[in-house]
């Protein structure tokens, strides 16, 4: 059976975007209400660590200053193959979004007291870096424990249901 291949026309690599990051600590703290897709302005060095895979979206953060987003807390580690003009891990980083989106986000921050987190950093089909960021509300204790809850219910069923498959 002949499938279709999974690389480019080129053979130079995978088709479609590549999520190299995810921050699941976002969903487990947040709920998350409305997702955007941005841009991020990088350095050299910084491209190559992301291409590498050595990024964390841990304790990142959203912050919108002077009419522009800025992604504060996340961690690019320094490339192996760079020189002394490394970039530096923790600085912040200018999100590239349109203007409306900026609006939104701020406004939503500073009225219904929503914050700004990363979800998912990946390379596009064009080979850019996109960071996917989200409003979002944090979650009590108790939403926590049922988040908790509920995975521990699906892990059970979908443990049940494999026993009956296989008897």
């Amino acid at each position: 059976m002949a499938g279709r291949s999974t690389r480019t026309k080129n053979g130079r690599g995978l088709t479609g975007p590549r999520t190299v990051a995810t921050n699941r600590r976002a969903r487990f703290n947040y709920h998350l209400i409305e997702e955007f897709d941005a841009g991020i302005q990088l350095l050299g060095t910084e491209i190559k660590s992301i291409r590498q895979g050595q990024v964390n979206l841990g304790d990142g953060f959203v912050m919108v200053r002077d009419g522009e987003a800025w992604l504060h807390n996340v961690h690019i580690a320094p490339y192996s193959h760079g020189n002394r003009q490394n970039h530096e891990e923790m600085r912040p980083r200018k999100l590239l979004l349109n203007k409306r989106e900026i609006r939104r986000i701020a406004t939503s921050a500073a009225q219904k007291g929503l914050t700004t987190v990363p979800v998912r950093l990946y390379i596009s089909n064009h080979g850019l870096a996109k960071v996917v960021v989200a409003l979002a509300k944090g979650k009590q204790q108790h939403d926590k424990r049922d988040t908790i809850a509920q995975r521990d219910a699906q892990r059970s069923m979908a443990r049940a249901r494999k026993q009956v498959y296989e008897d």
